[in-house]
């Protein structure tokens, strides 16, 4: 059997078999290119739809081979280098053509991200001040500015900005030096759960032995009577002994109206530095950085109009970017500044048309080809994780649900369960380009649906 012949006909096998948007997602473009010794070469148009069919799908793709063709042991996934896009290298054969797709590894001793480095941070005129303080912060630990404390607004840099201290620091002292970092929302689980399970010295031993703490969006401890006592004595604990604490909050201490007051008096005691959403050339210089990490490339017109369009935080210009590299690198699709406009509109602007949660929830359910029963089902199976923390992040960037309303709708669960569940997607999202992608792809089916 020829092998354009056989393999549509292993493709309508297969088609009975998944849901009819998978199908044409991730094996539409897909050729069988060979079959020597028992072994079949698929060919698939990039490394995403490359791991996503050879995860998922590889058993049915197998069998339904096998089931044309009983000579076939055994499918290799290649990629079709003919579609590689521009700006991928093609030395080193078909290996080195693929996509590199970035996992979020967080370091579990001090729960930095790696990819958060100096290295890859843009200075530009609304960040430059904060960078020299950090800078400073570096050279002369808990004695310079201490606390730091970094305020502006949402996507403006200010998480990248003092993960690269930490990151910086560890490195530098050769991991002798104690760094932790944490986002005031999970330092508030964590009190929570020491309150309940009357653990409460865990939590003086884990914050108090560091000599960097980085606490992140410390806005949301502002209220929350039990957190803020132990974030105090934290503070003075480490304060005391001349240890470096640096905080990063949306807004200046003294707008945050539920904080207490002698955490207010203490925050402004150190040295407090906004950062501003960014000028024309840091955008230009940002995205530059981005493609240059992602050796892709756009054209410098394209580069222009997005930096234009996008004048506000880092995080909607990267989330830009990556929409329209989606477009290039995996639907293959020519980026013109008229889809580029498009893209920017469709980011900025909420969709006009009416989406209820039962969309979203079920989109989330077809992509993985998991039923509705087990997304919102109490199950924590792996296959089952990932799905319900998107659909949680779905719920929130989407429809800007409330978090008690998320947990309700995904089977009655916490609303910090919906919390952690928001925040670990966003920011595995900014690093993880497989995953950044798949999000991209259920939204896309949500909006055209």
């Amino acid at each position: 059997m020829e092998l354009e012949n056989l393999w549509e006909k292993t493709l309508a096998e297969v088609e009975l078999q998944i849901s009819r948007p998978n199908f044409a997602t991730w094996l539409k473009n897909s050729k069988l290119i060979g079959k020597e010794d028992g072994t079949a070469v698929v060919s698939l148009p990039n490394n995403f739809a490359k791991e996503w069919v050879q995860n998922k799908y590889h058993k049915i793709v197998l069998g339904s081979l096998r089931n044309l063709d009983e000579s076939i042991k055994k499918v290799d996934y290649v990629i079709n280098l003919s579609q590689v896009p521009v700006g991928i290298s093609r030395r080193g054969g078909q290996e080195s053509a693929q996509m590199s797709f970035v996992e979020f590894k967080t370091d579990p001793e001090t729960n930095l991200n790696p990819n958060y480095t100096f290295k890859s941070f843009v200075v530009g005129s609304s960040n430059e001040m904060a960078y020299a303080a950090a800078m400073a912060v570096i050279k002369e630990l808990g004695k310079k500015y201490n606390p730091l404390f970094i305020y502006g607004g949402v996507g403006v840099g200010k998480t990248h900005l003092i993960q690269a201290v930490g990151n910086e620091i560890k490195s530098s002292s050769n991991n002798k030096l104690k760094v932790r970092y944490i986002h005031s929302e999970k330092f508030l689980n964590e009190v929570v759960a020491a309150i309940r399970e009357k653990r409460a010295e865990t939590i003086k031993n884990k914050y108090r032995s560091v000599d960097v703490l980085i606490i992140d969006d410390v806005q949301f401890i502002g209220g929350k009577h039990a957190t803020e006592e132990e974030f105090f004595h934290t503070f003075n604990s480490l304060y005391e002994d001349n240890k470096q604490i640096i905080i990063s909050s949306d807004r200046s201490p003294r707008f945050i109206p539920t904080l207490e007051e002698r955490l207010r008096s203490r925050f402004e005691a150190g040295m407090m530095i906004d950062v501003g959403y960014p000028d024309y050339e840091l955008r230009v210089a940002v995205l530059k950085t981005k493609l240059q990490q992602r050796k892709t490339t756009l054209n410098e017109d394209v580069i222009d109009l997005i930096a234009n369009k996008v004048q506000r935080g880092l995080r909607e210009l990267e989330g830009i970017l990556n929409k329209i590299l989606f477009y290039q690198d995996v639907k293959n699709i020519n980026i013109t500044p008229k889809l580029v406009e498009d893209i920017i509109n469709e980011i900025i602007q909420q969709p006009s048309k009416n989406i209820n949660p039962n969309q979203v929830i079920r989109a989330v359910a077809d992509f993985y080809e998991i039923s509705v029963t087990d997304l919102i089902g109490r199950s924590r199976k792996q296959e089952v994780v990932e799905p319900r923390q998107i659909a949680c992040y779905l719920l929130r960037n989407m429809l800007s649900l409330s978090y008690p309303y998320i947990g309700e709708k995904l089977g009655k669960r916490d609303h910090t369960t919906a919390i952690h569940a928001f925040e670990k997607i966003s920011n595995e999202m900014n690093n993880n380009q497989s995953l950044n992608q798949k999000v991209l792809l259920i939204k896309e089916g949500i909006n055209t649906a």
